[in-house]
């Protein structure tokens, strides 16, 4: 692997953190691209990273310039799951993922990786998913040799996704199910997609889609029946029609922090599992955590 830097984009942020952290690991010189630097790391764990931050604006293709300056990787981890009056789901994830895609490939950037997600379709009717699977094309056209990924939904030993189910379990009696909760998921570690990242970067790999699940599938029913009876409670799961959970992400997006999006409903509307065709964490020589093995769900 080379000396320089690799540039991760959205390095604060959920995934972002633990790609900095699995870097680290593998002794690489990171640097943290954000547009608020004076947030921090957000590497509350008490290990001494060295991580350099430097503050940017996809808007601004100065600021990207600048930040690639000699980077040997960049790792675009931004995800924006609201739209604001100054930031739309096309801003972010098709204009700004172009401008990363394009100034990376002028700048002389080796590796290239965008983060992307399950369940991408251009002629979807949710403004977010579009964007999603745009932004693949847009980073294709401009850095043919990048590498996407897409994860399933990410979990965390210390309560993501798994935990915020739990939390919903222990306070309802009454648990209302997308559907009858019969769509099947492929919940994925994300110290595991970090991982995948770090081995990317080190590989000759290019231009490949990953998919990347967890080893258990489950359907969402499943998912709140097992923390149900892990947490020792007796809950009546009420199936709710798709029109009325779009009808209340539609009142939700009203809100400043939306508790549900259109897009999460259409996504929970269709499997969310790994396809057929795509690279997988075979090809990295990574063999995904359980969730059940490790006693989450």
């Amino acid at each position: 692997m080379s000396g320089q830097d690799v540039i991760v984009l959205g390095g604060s942020g959920f995934l972002g953190r633990q790609v900095v952290r699995k870097l680290k690991e593998h002794g690489r010189p990171v640097c943290i691209a954000t547009r608020f630097p004076d947030r921090g790391t957000g590497l509350r764990d008490g290990r001494a990273y060295d991580v350099r931050q430097i503050q940017i604006d996809l808007r601004d293709r100065r600021t990207l310039t600048r930040a690639f300056d000699r980077a040997d990787a960049v790792v675009n981890c931004i995800g924006h799951y609201v739209e604001t009056g100054t930031d739309s789901f096309h801003g972010v994830h098709v204009k700004g993922a172009h401008a990363v895609a394009e100034i990376a490939r002028t700048s002389g950037v080796r590796r290239l990786v965008h983060i992307s997600g399950i369940g991408v379709d251009p002629n979807s009717e949710s403004a977010y998913i579009r964007a999603r699977a745009d932004g693949e094309d847009a980073v294709r056209s401009a850095f043919p040799e990048a590498v996407i990924l897409r994860p399933s939904i990410m979990f965390s030993r210390d309560g993501a996704f798994f935990g915020a189910l739990d939390a919903i379990i222990r306070r309802m009696p009454v648990i209302p199910v997308f559907g009858d909760g019969g769509k099947r998921l492929q919940p994925v570690h994300v110290g595991d997609v970090a991982e995948a990242v770090c081995r990317v970067i080190g590989t000759r790999t290019t231009g490949t889609v990953f998919e990347l699940g967890g080893p258990d599938v489950f359907t969402y029913r499943e998912i709140l029946e097992r923390l149900a009876e892990r947490a020792g409670r007796r809950r009546l799961l009420l199936p709710v029609p798709f029109a009325l959970w779009r009808a209340l992400a539609r009142v939700a997006s009203l809100l400043p922090r939306p508790p549900l999006t259109l897009a999460q409903v259409i996504l929970m509307q269709r499997d969310n599992v790994v396809g057929n065709g795509v690279a997988t964490f075979a090809e990295v020589s990574i063999v995904p955590r359980s969730a059940s093995k490790m006693g989450l769900v």
